[in-house]
């Protein structure tokens, strides 16, 4: 069903501060960054090999990351997984019996189709799939 984890996602208050310790001081690369507005995040993908650590910040304390940041503080949102087709993810998801936030796909990241599998479902750990756009490719 999952190709390979394709980001750890981290919920960080100020995306600048936060590469600066991603990239300056631990070393990763800085491969991309943009506003997702329909996620209310400003995010950035470090490389790690080929997979990313992906910073989160919110737009605002109304957003799911403000909130989160709010209830939790920093540190660890959500782990990602790529998957070919997220249709027939979803569906699949679905037949398991696992209850999903998002019944459809959503714009993510580099015009990825995202969707989040409920935390409830999942051992308390909220899981994104990810289908990479196809000008994206796998990276």
């Amino acid at each position: 069903m999952f190709d390979r984890i394709d980001h750890i996602g981290i919920a960080v208050p100020e995306l600048d501060e936060a590469i600066g310790l991603w990239r300056d001081s631990l070393g990763l690369e800085l491969s991309h960054r943009e506003v997702v507005a329909e996620q209310g995040v400003e995010a950035a993908l470090l490389d790690v090999g080929e997979n990313h650590v992906e910073l989160l910040a919110p737009l605002g304390p109304d957003t799911a990351v403000g909130k989160f940041l709010a209830k939790r503080g920093p540190g660890l949102h959500h782990v990602a997984y790529q998957v070919s087709d997220i249709d027939e993810t979803l569906e699949a998801v679905r037949q398991a019996g696992l209850s999903l936030i998002d019944e459809q796909p959503r714009v993510g990241i580099r015009s990825s189709r995202v969707a989040f599998i409920n935390p409830g479902s999942t051992g308390r750990v909220l899981v994104e799939l990810v289908q990479p756009h196809a000008a994206v490719g796998v990276h």
